[in-house]
């Protein structure tokens, strides 16, 4: 497997929310491999510890802190927010890539749906970057990564709550992106398309019809390399055949 390698003038410190499997483990994994220090959450604790031993054992030279957590609620938000402020040290990059997706169309999906969605995809990534968007400002640097979704982008079938939430998403990186411009703090949107990952279940992806979540990380990875002075926006993927 091909992982991207660059040298960087410094080891930064990266925090990644939903980082205990799919397409926050590869993340992690990767700014591992690059030498980075990760500080990372999930809402599984099992899951999490299992993903932190298996990339300490893999690279023992960096230092990997986490926390089990429920970012769905702003109670969890903020408790991981203050054990990450706890440890002082910068947050040279922030990745909000916790989520969730129930499928269901608006009219017909229960009572809930929305809410439940709003609170995980949208409020955790709104309030954890409130909480350290601060030492990114007082550092003058920094850069923040809204995993959102090709549902950010374009309304599908049975897309439902979850779409909604992703536009919403999509809506908080835009207005984050313009105000923290003068502050020295990049914010990039993602949209991945299909990705295999557990919410496509035993899905046979023999023929590589969809991508894998190392696409996703390699992309985001890519886009902390650039020059101070150079910011990618927004970074769109899709299957090679296109959307399913």
């Amino acid at each position: 497997m091909f992982v991207l390698r660059i040298t960087n003038p410094y080891t930064m410190n990266v925090v990644i929310t939903g980082a205990s499997r799919g397409i926050g483990k590869a993340i992690a994994d990767l700014f591992a491999s690059n030498g980075h220090h990760l500080f990372l959450c999930s809402k599984n604790e099992t899951h999490l510890n299992q993903t932190v031993d298996a990339l300490q054992v893999r690279y023992p030279g960096v230092k990997i802190k986490a926390k089990a957590r429920d970012l769905s609620t702003k109670e969890g938000v903020e408790s991981f927010a203050d054990w990450m402020l706890d440890n002082r040290c910068s947050v040279d990059v922030l990745i909000n890539n916790a989520g969730s997706f129930l499928p269901g169309s608006i009219c017909l999906e229960q009572e809930g749906v929305l809410e439940s969605m709003l609170q995980i995809n949208l409020y955790s990534a709104y309030h954890l970057t409130r909480k350290l968007v601060p030492v990114m400002k007082s550092q003058k640097n920094g850069h923040i990564f809204n995993i959102c979704s090709i549902a950010s982008l374009k309304a599908y079938p049975q897309g439902g709550a979850y779409g909604i939430s992703k536009y919403a998403l999509y809506g908080f990186s835009t207005n984050l992106r313009e105000e923290l411009k003068p502050d020295g703090i990049r914010v990039t949107s993602v949209f991945p398309g299909a990705v295999l990952t557990d919410s496509w279940g035993d899905f046979d992806n023999s023929t590589g019809r969809i991508m894998e979540a190392t696409d996703v990380a390699q992309m985001v990875y890519a886009a902390t390399q650039l020059s101070p002075q150079a910011c990618v926006e927004d970074i769109v993927l899709r299957p090679q055949l296109g959307d399913l």
